[in-house]
This record gives C-alpha cells, structure tokens and sequence, in this order.
C-alpha cells in the first residue's frame, strides 16, 4: 500500500491507501475545526475568501490565508523533494518515511497544544497543519500516480463523474468488457476516497468533542505505528528474498 513497485499499482492497492490516507486527512480536517474553527486543508475556500478580505481590507485575515495556503503548497514540494531524493537514492520505503515524519510532527505539535494550549497560537499550529496536510496530499497523490488525492476532494468528485461518465458511455459505446472494468474499479477507487475522507470528517470531530487534543495526539501515533508497520512488512519480506 505504502510502497511504490515496479510494476503498475492496482486499484486493491490504491483502495487500501484511500481508506488509511483520506481516512485520517479526514479526521484531521475535523479535528482542526473543532479545535481552530479551520479548515486547514481547503485550499478553494481558503482561496476564495482572499478576494473577501481583500474587499474588506482585513489585513491581518488576508495574510493569514495567504501564510495558510503557501505552507499547503510548500508541504506538496517538500513532499516532492523527498519522493525525488528516495527514489533516486532506490529507498523503498521512502513514502512510509513520509508519513513517519508526518505522524512524529502531528504528535509533536499535539503533545504541545495539551500542555500548553492558548489562543495565541492558533495561527502558527493551523499554518503547520495545512503544511502536513500538503505533505499527506502530496504524498498520496504521487505514490497512486494520482488517483488517490487524500485532501482534494473536489478533484476526487471530478475523478469519481469523469470515470462514472466513461462507465456508462461504455454500455452505449458497447465497449470492450475489459475497458468497461477498467472504469467501473477507476470509479469504486473514487467513491473509496471520498466516502473515507467523510467518514474520517465525521469520526474527526466526535472524536475531538469526546477527548480534545488528546485525539489528535491519538491521530499522529496511528500515522507513526502504520508508517513502521510498512517499513517492518517491507524489511522482513526484503530478508526473504535474499533467504
């Protein structure tokens, strides 16, 4: 799920990686509104309310946005770099090191905010957030090579009507039975992210109500644990190989 092979990954594979990624980019976003009355991910809100505190001249909102969405898009390249550097370097589990350090970070920033919590720094722990949440987008989008984006639903629900489109013309189109399969398993992997991704949504913020930040504490450690659990799976069955 978390590693990328030679071969062309299946849709089993890009299922299971929407179903842990979407999951959690999903309670995260909600957590973040729960706690910030932010969402920390919605680039296309965040973006269009600009012109909206640009008409109102509010300055300090107006930066703040755009602080927000740069940390997003800087966390997509730094997610980059790092994808780049791995592969270059054949480290196989380089996307499973993504998301440690993702998960370490997300536990770090929430150990923070249990002890020592003040409104005060809302803005600098959502402008990280948004900066994890480019890294987790970014990193599930290049290892599916763009069919699972974690955060992005927008893009998802044009994937999932685009490949629903292709579905159903290929009845009309009496299309081979093997590229109607194609489109029916390219809208199911879809429909996998976005229902995720709102089942994480609604987990998020019941879960935040009931333990606060200790839930998003809860968050980082199931990253961390999944990214070893990779990095285990891959190591044992790399010794296998040489036995």
């Amino acid at each position: 799920m978390l590693i990328k092979k030679k071969r062309v990954r299946s849709h089993t594979e890009d299922r299971y990686l929407a179903l842990v990624l979407a999951t959690t980019a999903g309670i995260l976003n909600a957590m973040a509104l729960g706690a910030f009355g932010f969402f920390p991910s919605h680039m296309t809100g965040n973006a269009s309310q600009i012109s909206s505190e640009i008409s109102s001249s509010n300055m300090h909102s107006l930066l703040f946005l755009a602080v927000l969405i740069t940390a997003f898009v800087l966390g997509c390249t730094t997610a980059r770099f790092a994808v780049i550097a791995g592969l270059q370097r054949k480290i196989r589990t380089i996307f499973c090191l993504i998301i440690l350090v993702e998960g370490l970070a997300l536990t770090a920033a929430s150990l923070f905010e249990t002890v020592y919590y003040s409104p005060g720094y809302n803005g600098e722990i959502l402008v990280l957030l948004g900066y994890l949440m480019g890294v987790h987008n970014s990193t599930s989008t290049q290892l599916s090579n763009g069919r699972v984006r974690s955060t992005h639903i927008t893009g998802t629900l044009t994937d999932a009507g685009i490949a629903f489109g292709s579905f159903v013309t290929s009845f009309i189109s009496r299309s081979h039975s093997d590229e109607r399969r194609f489109y029916q398993k390219q809208l199911h992997t879809h429909l996998t992210t976005i229902f995720s991704f709102l089942s994480g949504c609604i987990a998020g913020l019941l879960l935040f109500k009931s333990f606060g930040f200790y839930s998003m504490i809860g968050l980082g450690i199931l990253l961390t644990v999944v990214a070893l659990s990779a990095i285990a799976i891959t190591l044992q069955t790399a010794r296998k190989r040489l036995y």
